[in-house]
């Protein structure tokens, strides 16, 4: 049974079926044979950036141009390999081969495994697609993601969540695992994600709480005529203003009234202050495809949504 499973880096390091393939030399001719893609972490990269990669039963070399798709055409930057060092990496087997002394070494391809992933597994997944990523860095614009082999996708920093942020950071930390949505492929293969579909639309978050109850929240913006309070990823209500209240403190909040039909909920200040508050995630979404979503409730005037199918 061949062994292909597109994921992001990291997942199949300890699974019985990649101890296996990666055990004897024999069984590593038979992940070659049947173009199985495995993983092992990458514990060098040398002065002519090829990636030496820890297999257990011998050393595996993955040379540069087989680093990653577009580091032979110079699209993608050597640093792609560089960050490799001290992390799992996903790759086929090219060959089994006898170098110095007679000891055994295996030619790897990294980017052959991800060209699969591109046509077997990206491919097949249209627009609205649900799939597993892992977040591989943070920028002020957006959090760069593994959604299969090392395959970086976008997620624009206005595609996390309803809930506006003033960086990635505020929401995820690198390593995270998450779900994302399949917003979009370009011309040139670059996949743009997003990820605040699968958080719930305005009813189903402010389901969660009622008028008279005082609850805690992030402050996310202080403006001149009150105040952001975030209560949940998709869903801020705005606040009175109130001296002394920054962005990014925390707050316990009284919702004074919810208001569906305008998709407002309003919130008194009660007290706001800087501490540590762990980013929680809820999916509302478990399905592996959508392809419509309303974000506003059935009686508002605003019409808020993302159509997949267009």
């Amino acid at each position: 049974m061949s062994l292909n499973i597109f994921c992001p880096e990291g997942r199949l390091l300890g699974t019985e079926g990649n101890l296996k393939k990666t055990a004897t030399p024999m069984s590593l001719t038979e992940a070659e044979a049947k173009e199985d893609i495995l993983e092992g972490v990458a514990v060098m990269c040398d002065a002519d950036h090829n990636l030496i990669v820890d297999l257990g039963c011998m050393k595996g070399i993955i040379p540069r141009n087989e680093g990653a798709i577009g580091i032979e055409e110079g699209t993608v930057r050597d640093i792609a390999l560089i960050t490799r060092v001290g992390k799992p990496v996903s790759f086929t087997v090219k060959r089994v081969c006898t170098g110095a002394g007679g000891k055994l070494y295996a030619e790897l391809s990294r980017k052959s495994a991800q060209i699969k992933c591109m046509e077997q597994f990206l491919k097949l997944k249209p627009p609205g697609s649900v799939i597993d990523a892992k977040v591989t860095h943070l920028e002020t614009f957006g959090a760069f993601c593994d959604i299969g082999c090392g395959i970086i996708a976008l997620l624009p920093i206005d595609a996390i969540s309803v809930s506006r942020i003033s960086h990635p950071k505020d929401r995820f930390s690198v390593g995270d695992d998450i779900k994302v949505i399949i917003k979009s492929v370009d011309s040139d293969g670059r996949i743009t994600l997003t990820h605040k579909e699968l958080l719930g639309n305005w009813q189903e978050n402010a389901d969660f709480f009622k008028e008279g109850q005082t609850v805690s929240g992030i402050i996310r913006s202080v403006e001149s005529y009150g105040i952001f309070v975030e209560l949940a990823p998709n869903l801020a209500g705005l606040a009175e203003p109130k001296f002394g209240a920054e962005s990014g403190m925390q707050a316990s909040v009284y919702i004074k009234s919810i208001i569906p039909e305008k998709m407002k909920v309003k919130l008194i200040i009660i007290d706001s202050f800087f501490g540590d508050r762990v980013n929680s995630i809820k999916y509302f979404y478990n399905e592996n495809k959508m392809d419509f979503w309303r974000y506003s409730p059935e009686n508002c005037h605003k019409n808020i949504f993302t159509d997949f199918t267009v």
